[in-house]
C-alpha cells in the first residue's frame, strides 16, 4: 500500500492509530499526555487477568491534552466501569494516577500506579 502525500502513516503516532484531523490541519501529539510502556504494560497484564476471569470485555484508550484515559468495559455499549488515569498536573499535590468508579467516585489516588490498580486487583483474590 503506498502512501499519497495527502495521506498520514499509522505507524508515527502511539498506538497505531490515525487521528480524527480536518484536511491540512496540522498534527501536534506534544500537547497531549499518554502512558509510557511500562504503565501500559501493568494496564494490559490487569486487563488481560480481568478479561480470562470473565470481569471485563472491551477498553478504551484517549489520549487527552490534560490526561490519558483507560477505561475498561464489562460490554461495548455500556459506560465503563472503571476509568484508570493519569493526570500530570495533579502529579505533585495527591498523585498523578487515578481509579475512577462509573459512578465518578474516585476509588484510589497516588503517585504510584501499582498502588492505585490494588483497587481493582484485590477483587481477583480468593478467600479461603
Amino acid at each position: 500500500m503506498s502512501i499519497g502525500s495527502g495521506d498520514i502513516d499509522p505507524s508515527q503516532f502511539p498506538g497505531g492509530g490515525t487521528p480524527v484531523r480536518s484536511p491540512g490541519a496540522p498534527v501536534n501529539f506534544l500537547n497531549q499526555v499518554t502512558f509510557n510502556r511500562r504503565e501500559l504494560n501493568r494496564i494490559l497484564d490487569l486487563y488481560g487477568r480481568m478479561v480470562a476471569a470473565g470481569e471485563w470485555r472491551d477498553y478504551a484508550i484517549d489520549f487527552l491534552k490534560d490526561r490519558a484515559v483507560f477505561s475498561v468495559f464489562r460490554r461495548a455499549s455500556e459506560v465503563p466501569l472503571y476509568r484508570i488515569e493519569k493526570n500530570p498536573k495533579l502529579e505533585q499535590r495527591q498523585g498523578a494516577y487515578s481509579v475512577i468508579s462509573a459512578t465518578g467516585h474516585i476509588l484510589r489516588r497516588g503517585h504510584e500506579l501499582d498502588r492505585v490498580l490494588r483497587v481493582i486487583d484485590k477483587s481477583l483474590a480468593v478467600v479461603s
